[in-house]
């Protein structure tokens, strides 16, 4: 009977993995007879597309080749290293290394880059964008979420789009002693041509050169470590908009920008970048949305 079992595996009625682990049992077991387990020669032979989907090994062929990048310490341009107290080093102090050390970053910066909600798509201008019920539901459980992780959020910052100040405004509610900051270079916008290109969306050079410049500046304005004079961690909201966000996880974590079209982001998603003092950079979480009901899940 355990052979007729085996056999069916082998013979296809289980796919993929199951096939190989099927006959891998059987041959423990003694039902394929010949030689002893793993002999290349024996009984692998007697199944061609058992042997087929066995590719050769080796340690060579299965260790990824350096790419030849390697971390920037000073990606933010405030390694202590390069600058003492907020200036470029020029001269050697009676003690450079006491110095050096007062100017270093104790604190480590938390960022919540929160998508906006579902909005109103057959809007012809901004103020016609605005959030649909469902949006609005989805809002509220982020600001839930947000307000249940039970952190000390320091400023909750959000882009003047409708669509973002309005996700904003909800996730407020939840969170009613952080002030609201509002601001344009978080307007949504093409990036960088994107690689590999798609064919449903062509911005012209103009915008890619006009919003490219603005949303790298927002990145140079929020992205970063910890001002010297900052002791605690802080923990900041900034909802903004996918293509915003996608642009900062890839200079965040010094990956290729132009890849920031193959990450997908459903609305309200969290994404959490961690910064530590020394300029190293974690993504905790990328589009979180785990805590909206499967039903209301959107990614328009």
């Amino acid at each position: 009977m355990a052979y007729r079992k085996t056999l069916k595996l082998v013979c296809g009625l289980a796919g993929g993995s199951a096939l190989v682990v099927a006959a891998v049992t059987a041959q423990s077991q003694g039902f394929l007879g010949g030689g002893k387990r793993g002999d290349g020669d024996g009984s692998w032979s007697r199944f061609p597309a058992i042997k087929a989907a066995q590719p050769a090994w080796s340690p060579a062929s299965h260790t990824p080749a350096p790419s030849g990048h390697f971390w920037d310490f000073n990606w933010d341009k405030r390694d202590p290293s390069a600058l003492v107290n907020g200036k470029k080093k020029e001269s050697v102090t009676d003690d450079p290394s006491s110095e050096q050390e007062n100017g270093k970053p104790k604190a480590t910066r938390n960022i919540l880059l929160i998508r906006h909600s579902q909005y109103n798509l057959s809007g012809s201008t901004d103020k016609e964008r605005f959030l649909t019920p469902l949006g609005r539901e989805q809002a509220e459980f982020t600001g839930q979420r947000l307000a249940a992780l039970g952190l000390k959020y320091d400023v909750l910052i959000h882009s003047s789009m409708t669509r973002a100040t309005e996700t904003a405004g909800i996730i407020s509610k939840h969170l009613p002693d952080v002030d609201l900051v509002s601001c344009d270079l978080l307007r949504e916008g093409a990036p960088i041509e994107p690689v590999p290109p798609v064919t449903h969306w062509k911005p012209d050079a103009v915008q890619y050169h006009e919003d490219g410049a603005r949303i790298e500046a927002a990145f140079r304005r929020y992205i970063h470590r910890a001002d010297t004079k900052q002791k605690e961690d802080s923990f900041e909201i900034i909802v903004c908009h996918a293509n915003v966000i996608r642009y900062f996880v890839c200079r965040a974590l010094q990956f290729p920008p132009e890849g920031w079209l193959r990450m997908g982001l459903n609305n309200a998603s969290i994404t959490w970048l961690t910064i530590r003092p020394s300029g190293r950079v974690a993504l905790r979480t990328l589009g979180d949305s785990g805590f909206i009901p499967p039903d209301k899940l959107t990614r328009t």
